[in-house]
């Protein structure tokens, strides 16, 4: 008890004590004369004073301290004085004036000019700011001139305890695993103080725990929280609040403290066995139920969570150990009870298993605590279902030969109801799989017979489908296949293979193979085909040839001499007899074209017709084609030449069946007759008939009578033709009668005079072959040219 009293003294006093040491002696302490400099508690100090001693000539000035304090939070009714400064140079006459500078002068610390006394206006907190740095000078107070350099000091803000721990991370959470020893390592916690922590114990920290015990521990000066007590389980209790404490001045009575929560969760390990809930489940299903459907569940319970919960089922036991089987469901860790094989009430009404759940994940630690497993009984009855007909066989297949009668039974199948009732059953044919009918089938004993006749070479198999229907109930139904081969029978006779033809050389050897053909038969008997070949009876002494049965079931046609000729026979043909092996045996007659050829030395053939026979000995098909060919170019350059000749002698004369007059009337000057005697002659516009008069037009009907006009005299010769046509244009503008456009056609006179009339053929009620054109010479000069011409084409057509 003294020593805790010691120590708390010193804890309260030794702030004080620390000030009165620094701080009075700057306050009381005078300079000891102009020439001496006495820094604070300092050796180099007292070395720089002797040698001031040693060298009383040079003066200076000496600040009596280069560092000052003050205590931080302290106030009072006036400022505090922190220090005071003063130079060798002040005689006292009050001629000196001291200035402050720096961090807070002014404004925190404040320097009185004339006793260099510095005072804190203001509470300081060192947390803020631990030290200021100021500058002092002295200068002259009339002329403000500096009596020396300026000089810097530092104020030191001096701690007090006035800050409590802070745990800045909490509140804090941790796991640990349940069942963990003593001393276990559960999680560390940090607290920070704002004070000084080089100064003093305010900022020594010391923790402890203020709620959480006994379960967890915490060590004063590390801050490591540790399990306290043994075997804790998290089934019984899964999660705790522990209090922490820190504080300051190392524990100590007056100290600051702070505090954090800690929420400490236990982890699940696996130290708990599954457990059923009870040791008898009972389960019933129905016999009809399909294959992988669940039937039951069951489920054990564990005390873990996570994987350490996590069972895996198995039947290990039973009289069904085949006939189901168990599962785990992920989600919900149910043992799933499943049917692997169908159910038959009428052979076993229920089943007796023993089902085990272990634990998947094992922990080696808790492994003595026992087996991590459990059993469980379960017993399933089956209940009866109305199931459909059974078949006697999966799938039926029936053989009938293909000449079977209509009505005879190929074959049977046979269908039970499973159920203790026993239904009747009824058969009958889907008839999608048989859409001709060919077969029929005895609804009572499933006896099938034949509806219309087979033919194996149209279709070897048939494949029905058989309908099984309980009568007492038409929803049962049953379905299997039947497969009906047909089997063959003797009713198709052998025939060639394709249709030969046998080339015969005429310079052939005699013995010589001409022809090998072969046979086919649509039947197919058991041992294969074998065929015979003859000639027909009347053909067994062909003089000509033979034949000759090969190994290989085909025939060889030979020639029995040489000499064949084309002139003499062209063609022969050979009749053959072809037999197969069955019972009874089918035969046909096929008959064999042998063609009389022209074959080269090697036996190649070259031609085949006898036209060919008579052509030169080396005259090739090619030579005959170029001789053809040479021919009709001979044709075609005398046609032309012809055609040529025969146009070049026609005479230079229109043809009778061309109308001259037609050619003349293309003329633009149709002419006056006789009186056109010049082409422009001016006189030729006029219309002679209507020069004494008005001619009125005919193709309008005039609205307003118009005065005929006086005729005009008849224009001489060389009257401007411009002059003229610009008069009558003048005169049909201002015409009423006249038609609503300018047009010298109306000017359709063609003259009149002439002997000849009009030549247009447009009327003439002849044709050429009846007109005579003899009296065109009779007209005069200019047509007795023209009668010329025609003269001449109707001699040439009398010719």
């Amino acid at each position: 008890m003294p020593e805790r009293l010691t120590e708390m003294l010193m804890d309260t006093w030794t702030p004080l004590i620390i000030l009165w040491i620094t701080v009075l002696p700057s306050i009381y302490m005078a300079p000891m004369n102009q020439s001496q400099v006495l820094p604070s508690g300092s050796s180099t100090g007292l070395k720089r004073l002797n040698e001031e001693q040693r060298v009383l000539h040079r003066s200076k000035r000496g600040w009596v301290w280069n560092q000052m304090f003050v205590l931080e939070e302290f106030s009072g009714p006036e400022p505090i004085l922190v220090g005071r400064l003063h130079t060798d140079l002040d005689p006292g006459s009050s001629k000196i004036k001291y200035i402050l500078s720096g961090d807070g002068a002014g404004t925190i610390f404040v320097i009185n000019d004339k006793t260099g006394d510095i005072h804190a206006m203001k509470r300081l907190d060192r947390e803020e700011k631990a030290e200021y740095t100021l500058t002092a000078q002295a200068v002259d107070r009339d002329t403000n001139q500096p009596l020396e350099p300026p000089s810097e000091f530092i104020i030191k803000v001096q701690d007090i305890n006035d800050n409590a721990p802070e745990f800045v991370e909490g509140p804090y959470h941790a796991t640990v695993p349940e069942m963990s020893v003593v001393g276990t390592f559960v999680t560390k916690v940090t607290a920070t103080d704002a004070d000084d922590p080089v100064y003093g114990n305010s900022a020594k920290l010391v923790y402890s725990i203020l709620e959480g015990q006994p379960y967890f521990s915490i060590e004063p000066h590390t801050a490591i929280i540790k399990t306290a007590l043994p075997n804790m389980d998290r089934e019984a209790k899964e999660e705790y609040f522990v209090v922490i404490q820190a504080k300051d001045m190392g524990g100590h009575m007056g100290g600051l403290s702070g505090t954090t929560t800690v929420t400490i969760t236990l982890s699940d390990v696996n130290d708990n066995p599954p457990k059923f809930a009870q040791s008898l489940y009972h389960f019933s299903v129905m016999e009809d139920v399909a294959l992988g459907e669940p039937i039951g569940r069951v489920k054990a319970n564990d005390l873990d969570i996570g994987e350490n919960a996590k069972s895996s089922y198995d039947i290990i036991e039973g009289d069904g150990m085949d006939i189901f089987e168990i599962t785990t469901d992920a989600q919900t860790q149910d043992g799933v009870i499943r049917v692997r094989k169908p159910l038959d009430f009428e052979t076993k009404k229920s089943y007796t298993l023993k089902v085990e759940a272990a634990n998947i994940h094992l922990d080696p630690r808790f492994l003595s605590g026992g087996p991590f497993k459990d059993t469980a009984t379960v017993k399933i009855v089956v209940e009866d279902a109305d199931e459909p007909p059974v078949f006697s066989s999966p799938t039926y297949l029936l053989e009938v030969h293909e000449n079977a009668a209509i009505n005879s039974v190929l074959g049977q199948v046979t269908a039970h109801d499973p159920d203790v009732s026993s239904s009747p059953i009824r058969f009958s044919i889907d008839r999608h799989t048989d859409l001709e009918r060919q077969f029929n089938i005895n609804a009572e004993d499933g006896k099938i017979t034949l509806a219309t006749p087979l033919d194996r070479e149209t279709s070897t198999w048939h494949n029905i489908t058989i309908v099984a229907t309980e009568t007492r109930n038409h929803s049962q139904v049953s379905r299997v296949p039947v497969a009906i081969k047909v089997l063959d029978v003797n009713d198709n006779a052998p025939e060639f293979a394709s249709e030969h033809e046998a080339f015969l050389c005429e310079n052939g050897k005699p013995g010589q193979v001409i022809q090998i053909v072969s046979a086919v038969d649509k039947d197919d008997p058991k041992n294969g085909h074998y065929f015979l070949y003859s000639l027909l009876p009347e053909m067994v002494n062909n003089p000509n040839f033979t034949i000759k049965k090969n190994e290989d079931n085909t025939l060889s046609i030979l020639a029995k001499h040489s000499g064949f000729s084309r002139q003499k026979q062209e063609v022969y043909l050979l009749p053959i007899v072809i037999s197969d092996s069955g019972s009874p045996p089918m035969s046909s007659t096929g008959t064999l074209t042998i063609r009389v050829c022209g074959c080269s030395s090697d036996g190649i053939v070259q031609s085949c017709n006898v036209e060919a026979y008579v052509l030169p000995i080396g005259l090739s098909m090619g030579a005959l084609i170029a001789i053809l060919a040479c021919i009709i170019l001979l044709l075609v350059i005398v046609v032309l030449f012809v055609t040529l000749r025969r146009h070049k002698n026609e005479p230079l004369i229109i043809k009778d069946d061309e109308d001259v007059r037609e050619n003349i009337i293309r003329y633009d000057d149709e002419g006056g007759g006789e009186e056109d005697t010049e082409a422009f002659d001016i006189a030729t516009l006029q219309n002679p008939d209507g020069i004494n008069g008005f001619l009125p037009r005919k193709d309008i009907k005039p609205d307003l009578q118009f005065m005929p006009r006086q005729g005009l005299a008849p224009v001489p010769n060389g009257v401007d033709v411009d002059e003229f046509i610009n008069v009558r244009l003048h005169e049909a503008d201002n015409d009423p009668t006249a038609p609503p456009y300018d047009s010298i056609q109306i000017y359709g006179y063609e003259g009149k005079g002439s002997a000849a009339g009009s030549l247009s053929s447009l009327e003439s009620s002849t044709s050429d072959s009846d007109q005579n054109f003899d009296y065109l010479s009779e007209w005069g000069p200019r047509f007795k040219r023209l009668g010329e011409l025609y003269s001449v084409g109707e001699s040439d057509k009398e010719t």
